[in-house]
């Protein structure tokens, strides 16, 4: 990730992210309510400091049902303090006593009943506050990106925990394709940091070339919010407007099966990085992975930032699912060696 380009160029600031997990804060947005009736249990959770899949084992250890039973929407950081849904299939059971739950760094806040299982994937966005401490740098420059990032967006990259501890995933994802032999969560996990490498590699040429906000010749669109795309279809009045107003994103690839729907210009350029990775690719593609896209600019809603002293700085924004704060974060500071 620190050989990525970014957008605002040479981070204005240093400062440590993470100093505790309370600087990492995140609070899950699933965009409805629970139904209030039904088999499952949709329990309002917080966490510190805990990973998602050991609290999902947790509780389901708890209400003696298999894993199965348990479902969440997404992972959320281990080292940070985070609020997210968990669904707990009980069916012809009574909700057991959550106030009793044995681990101090894992609280039920609420429990409400539901009619379906909380399946991956099925959140809105995210909210964060993070803050950053022993920040030194150029604070008015600060105060310049801030307000960039605020109105322009960043380069929605994905992010490191992607691509696992020291970006080995990528290699173990060659070597898969390789023909070594990987269990079935595994290769789900490679196979998207296969995809998300290209991604990146698409994106970092187009913020180099400064077109990552703006459309190249051929280009295909995303619509914010959802994973749905269209085009290639040229920019109009129309489309300008819609971009203006953040409803549509240029896009690059997830790659899969076939060639990227996107010509011109836009085609050229994925079809060359593409071709710089002809391993991922054939692999992917003999995965049988569908052609997908994903939005190029990240848009943070409702960016607010204070300064607590003259070396700590908060944020607080919000983000759609998929999408990782870090890559806001990377335009304004580095961390700290």
């Amino acid at each position: 990730m620190s050989e990525l380009p970014r957008a605002c160029g040479e981070p204005p600031l240093t400062a440590r992210l993470r100093a505790s997990p309370e600087d990492f804060q995140v609070e899950e947005i699933l965009g409805y309510d629970p139904d209030g009736a039904g088999e499952h249990l949709l329990l309002w959770v917080e966490k510190r400091g805990a990973n998602t899949d050991w609290v999902a084992r947790e509780l389901a250890k708890f209400a003696s049902v298999p894993p199965v039973a348990v479902g969440y929407a997404g992972l959320k950081d281990r080292h940070a303090v985070t609020r997210q849904t968990f669904s707990v299939q009980l069916a012809g059971r009574p909700d057991p006593d959550w106030s009793t739950f044995p681990h101090t760094e894992v609280t039920v806040l609420a429990a409400t009943r539901h009619s379906r299982k909380l399946k991956r994937g099925a959140l809105r966005g995210n909210r964060f506050v993070l803050v950053l401490r022993e920040v030194k740098g150029d604070l008015a420059e600060a105060e310049n990106v801030l307000q960039q990032i605020a109105t322009r967006g960043v380069p929605n990259y994905f992010g490191e925990q992607r691509f696992g501890r020291e970006g080995a995933n990528v290699a173990q994802a060659r070597a898969m394709f390789a023909g070594r032999r990987v269990d079935r969560d595994k290769r789900s996990m490679l196979l998207s940091a296969a995809r998300s490498q290209i991604f990146n590699q698409v994106l970092a040429a187009r913020v180099e070339r400064a077109c990552w906000d703006t459309p190249l010749e051929g280009e295909v669109w995303s619509l914010a919010g959802s994973r749905s795309w269209f085009g290639p279809e040229p920019l109009s009045d129309a489309l300008a407007e819609r971009l203006a107003h953040g409803d549509i994103h240029p896009s690059g690839p997830l790659w899969g099966q076939g060639e990227p729907p996107t010509q011109g210009d836009a085609g050229m350029l994925e079809r060359e990085i593409g071709a710089a990775h002809g391993d991922l690719v054939a692999g992917l593609a003999a995965a049988r992975m569908d052609q997908e896209r994903r939005p190029l600019r990240l848009l943070p809603g409702h960016l607010r930032w204070r300064w607590l002293a003259d070396n700590a700085l908060e944020l607080s924004f919000e983000l759609p699912a998929g999408a990782y704060a870090t890559v806001v974060v990377r335009e304004l500071a580095r961390g700290q060696e």
